[in-house]
């Protein structure tokens, strides 16, 4: 009876180069959300005078900046500040300085 290796072989666990991801677009993606999570998180501790936390700014962005980023973000268009709806349907800039 023959003992199977505990090593995985290379064939079943791709090397994580970090060439690899640097590459690679998901991991891009991340990175450049959570840049505008940390800028938030900095302008709403501004704004309230005391930090927030990375866990208050990151669900506070979800909620309120990510679907507009992200739509901008897929359009290709950088240039422009993305909105959101309000709860009345009525274009918001999100707080930010248009």
């Amino acid at each position: 009876m023959a003992l199977m290796s505990s090593k995985p072989s290379q064939e079943q666990a791709p090397a994580a180069s970090p060439d690899f991801m640097k590459q690679s677009s998901l991991y891009q993606e991340f990175l450049a959300e959570r840049e505008e999570i940390l800028k938030h998180k900095w302008l709403e501790s501004e704004r309230l005078g005391q930090d927030i936390g990375f866990e208050r700014a990151l669900l506070d962005w979800i909620r309120k900046h990510r679907e507009g980023w992200r739509a901008t973000r897929r359009t290709g268009n950088t240039n422009i500040p993305f909105a959101s709806k309000t709860t009345n349907g009525e274009a918001a800039n999100n707080g930010r300085v248009v």
